[in-house]
């Protein structure tokens, strides 16, 4: 019987014989890790993913002054408006604009130079100006629309005319949460005018990646996330309603499949239940020292409500929350530019400097970056006796830590701040910038909803690298 067996495989032709099989076992060891990491992603949605590039930065605080601040009152220092003050603009103004402006007027404030750096601020802003060496201005900043609720879409959300999902909510999903008893994007004291929640929503993003808003419409000592606790303080009871809720849920979603909504709200329990444990004693600042209390001016009048915006951005950052924003405003001034803007400005200067101080001898700064400014600027040109006008043409935003080269300035705007001429930096481009820091390349961070897809720099964005360290 042994002449019926075939002949002996040579090791060239048990190689090509099998090499079909490799390729199929490796195929199913691929298919497994994927379909492990699906499964790890449903459990897990805020799970903390690396950042496909070297990052600069972990996470981010976006410090938004709502309304506008004016660039040529605070960071951007013109010579010229001070010598051509009271004269016409010399060439063109924009064809569309929000109302009329006249005549070119200076800045009621003296600014002075700070650090080595020899950086220009204003008088509005004298402690942020003696971290002008941790700062990188970037004066040229534009964008696309004149009105605030347009403007406030396009700088969160990267489109003024469309639904889209907010900065914070690609970050998140981009990037997780580090810290799974916490959602990976807070946003505190947010507007609920010009746009409102599209400002914090994930549009078209899973629901469990939009932002998580702590207060809004009420004062900020008063500002609390909603239900954050159990009246019946009944713990054991309340998580077996949500086990048994749960089940009820996913016995649902197994018979109906794929239901991002109800996903996103089984989600939401889950974390509103950690929550609990860790969240109010983040919120609770009893515990700040005397000496922190008095850096972010948290016990005077004046600065206590952006001092406690600033303490709780600090502190949900520190626990390993992606993005956390604070807004403050309302800086629109059309007109008592002196007076409001002065008044303003007292209120967050101490705040910022201090947070900045912060974050910087507790090691934080290097790996946070600090975002500050407003939806767009304000006109060099006057508006009535004491005001100026929207600007979205020309205007300042400023980055601390976080990968960015400190003690620097990035664009140049005209003689007057009334256009950028040099390294323009688009509302795209901060963008692109923004999650290059981070560790994610803008082309590749895409969603893929209603056959398209979508990314938060749309088909444009470049990344600023002239400002990365």
């Amino acid at each position: 019987m042994l002449h019926d067996l075939p002949p002996p495989l040579s090791r060239r032709q048990m190689l090509r014989q099998c090499c079909g099989g490799f390729g199929q076992l490796a195929l199913a060891g691929l298919l497994s890790s994927l379909q492990r990491a699906s499964a790890d992603d449903a459990l897990h949605p805020l799970a903390a993913h690396p950042p496909p590039l070297p990052a600069r930065a972990k996470r981010v605080i976006f410090l938004f002054m709502h309304g506008g601040p004016s660039h040529v009152d605070t960071f951007d220092y013109k010579p010229g408006l001070i010598r051509d003050s009271g004269k016409p603009l010399p060439f063109a103004k924009p064809r569309i604009q929000f109302a009329k402006t006249s005549n070119l007027r200076k800045s009621p404030w003296e600014f002075r130079p700070y650090g080595e750096s020899g950086a220009m601020v204003s008088d509005l802003f004298p402690l942020i100006g003696r971290c002008a060496d941790d700062l990188c201005f970037v004066k040229s900043v534009h964008g696309t629309n004149e009105a605030h609720g347009g403007a406030l879409l396009k700088l969160h959300t990267g489109s003024d005319t469309f639904v889209r999902p907010s900065m914070g909510s690609w970050i998140s999903y981009g990037l997780g949460t580090e810290n799974q008893n916490l959602p990976s994007f807070i946003t505190i004291n947010p507007s609920l005018g010009h746009g409102g929640v599209a400002n914090w929503s994930s549009a078209f993003l899973p629901a469990v990646h939009q932002g998580t808003p702590i207060g809004g419409g009420v004062p900020v000592d008063k500002a609390n996330i909603n239900y954050l606790h159990d009246p019946s303080e009944n713990t054991p009871l309340q998580r077996a309603q949500l086990d048994l809720l749960g089940d009820m849920n996913r016995e649902h979603l197994g018979r109906v499949g794929h239901d991002p909504a109800l996903e996103a709200r089984i989600e939401s329990f889950e974390l509103a239940f950690r929550m609990q444990t860790e969240a109010p004693t983040v919120m609770d600042l009893r515990g700040e020292t005397e000496a922190t209390r008095r850096l972010y001016g948290l016990d005077e009048p004046s600065t206590s409500s952006f001092a406690r915006l600033c303490l709780l951005a600090r502190s949900f950052s520190e626990r390993g929350v992606r993005f956390v924003q604070a807004t403050h405003g309302y800086w629109d001034q059309h007109d008592e530019l002196t007076k409001e803007h002065g008044r303003l400005a007292g209120e967050v200067d101490r705040p910022i400097a201090g947070l900045l101080q912060d974050l910087k001898s507790r090691g934080l700064l290097d790996e946070t970056l600090v975002l500050w400014g407003g939806e767009f600027g304000r006109t060099p040109t006057a508006q009535g006796m004491d005001g100026r006008d929207h600007h979205p043409h020309a205007f300042t935003m400023w980055m601390a830590g976080g990968g960015v080269k400190r003690g620097t300035s990035y664009g140049i705007t005209d003689d007057y701040g009334f256009y950028c001429v040099d390294e323009k930096v688009h509302i795209h481009d901060l963008h692109a910038t923004i999650l290059a820091l981070l560790g994610i390349h803008h082309e590749s961070l895409t969603y893929r909803y209603a056959g398209r897809d979508f990314r938060l720099t749309d088909v444009e964005g470049r990344i600023v690298r002239e400002i990365m360290s």
